[in-house]
């Protein structure tokens, strides 16, 4: 698939933009998390790599003014992402004092993330920073999740992905890759979901 075409807006993005989120990657979300009740309402939540934010707003529509949302990321959340129940962390995930500061919140009822490299159009260097990604998410989710906490996060789709559901399976009761019907259908980006953290 080329550049344009992922710049192209499609049913979903049309879809995001008039429920007012600043990305089809929502859609993402509420499918995993219908399909395997990945978020508690009401329930502590962490962001990771949040912005620009229809993750987050997802959350926090969902919550209706309950619980917490904490969310990281090096750029901001679009301007119109704001509530009570909402702390914002602008920093890097990998960063000791980001996740101190993270910690402070926690634990967590569920640690989400949607982040992915700047892709360079090399799929073995994409693969490579997608892997790191999903190493950072899952170490969060051994330091901050809750028992009984889920997880999920996005991989690009490659031959690590069945080391990383042997690393979700040490730490979830159920571990299993699942691509949303909302994934361009020519991506080859995937989603691990982890639940019930031991």
């Amino acid at each position: 698939m080329s550049t344009g075409d992922y710049k192209k807006p499609d049913y979903w993005s049309h879809k995001a933009f008039a429920e007012g989120y600043p990305a089809r990657s929502v859609y993402k979300l509420k499918e995993i998390d219908e399909k395997f009740h990945l978020i508690p309402k009401g329930a502590a939540v962490l962001d990771l790599g949040a912005a620009p934010g229809s993750w987050t707003l997802y959350v926090l529509n969902k919550f209706a003014g309950s619980g917490q949302v904490v969310a990281c990321d090096l750029q901001p959340l679009a301007p119109h992402i704001a509530a009570d129940n909402l702390v914002f962390l602008h920093g890097d995930l990998n960063d000791a004092a980001v996740r101190e500061r993270i910690r402070s919140f926690g634990p967590f009822r569920a640690v989400l993330c949607d982040a992915a490299p700047p892709t360079t159009g090399n799929r073995v260097v994409d693969t490579a920073r997608s892997e790191q990604i999903v190493d950072m998410a899952l170490w969060y989710a051994e330091q901050l999740l809750a028992p009984g906490g889920n997880c999920t996060v996005k991989l690009f789709q490659n031959g690590s992905q069945q080391a990383a559901l042997k690393k979700m399976r040490t730490l979830f009761t159920t571990a299993k890759g699942f691509k949303p019907e909302a994934c361009r259908s020519g991506s080859f980006e995937t989603y691990l979901v982890g639940i019930d953290r031991k």
